[in-house]
């Protein structure tokens, strides 16, 4: 079986966690910032997890990081 190339695209957005689990950035974080609440902002900057539905996906467009 050949190797499976990594989708570069996803690579960047995407990291796996110690357990296996993907993390991903939060969006709505790069303009029109001024409507957008304080506490909302602060949230959006922290990472959270890929939801179980879309991981599997995740994980063949990254399979070696």
């Amino acid at each position: 079986m050949p190797k499976i190339k990594t989708n570069r695209g996803a690579a960047k957005r995407f990291r796996k966690t110690g357990t296996g689990k993907i993390v991903r950035n939060k969006a709505f974080t790069s303009h029109i910032l001024t409507k957008k609440s304080t506490k909302r902002k602060r949230d959006l900057r922290h990472s959270t997890l890929v939801d179980k539905a879309d991981a599997k996906n995740i994980r063949c467009l990254i399979p070696y990081l």
